[in-house]
């Protein structure tokens, strides 16, 4: 076990329970943890294009599908709710980098699309990001690297199995 804070509570649930297995604390732990840390962390190329995690989430969504995509489309690609999506493209929209307009064939559905100006921030933001995350992540090797992906993603694809999310 490493001594991190969460092998600290382990430790803790141990000695109050000793016959307990606390051996999912030791994972779910450590990556909630992590989540909160990553969260948490300042990151300077978003903070310095104005923008929170969520909304470049959204201009990313935007720009990787290379296609108009309606809110509830958002919704599914950013893995937040439609409330959410719609508060973060009012922002968006006032700022100039996302525009909406109806479906001609339905009137009732909206589609959004980046701007020119929407396209230029995604698209200067992704790399200073991508170093970003690259140097929070410089203390792992490569190797450990790709190692620690491929399961998070074999435990990713058993949680959305479990809750039944279709993957595209």
């Amino acid at each position: 076990m490493t001594d991190d804070t969460v092998a600290a509570v382990v430790l803790q649930w141990q000695a109050v329970h000793p016959g307990v297995d606390t051996s999912p604390m030791e994972i779910i732990g450590r990556i909630n943890r992590c989540a909160l840390l990553l969260q948490q962390a300042e990151s300077a190329p978003l903070r310095d294009a104005g923008l929170s995690r969520a909304e470049f989430d959204l201009l990313g969504a935007l720009r990787r599908t290379g296609r108009d995509l309606t809110p509830g489309e958002l919704a599914r690609e950013t893995f937040v709710s439609g409330a959410a999506v719609t508060k973060r493209l009012r922002q968006l929209t006032e700022r100039g980098l996302v525009e909406r307009h109806t479906d001609d064939r339905d009137r009732r559905m909206a589609h959004v699309r980046l701007t020119e100006a929407g396209r230029e921030v995604i698209d200067t933001v992704l790399p200073a990001q991508l170093a970003f995350e690259r140097g929070v992540l410089a203390g792992l090797g490569a190797d450990r690297r790709d190692e620690l992906a491929g399961q998070l993603g074999e435990l990713l694809l058993q949680l959305e199995g479990r809750l039944g999310i279709r993957r595209r």
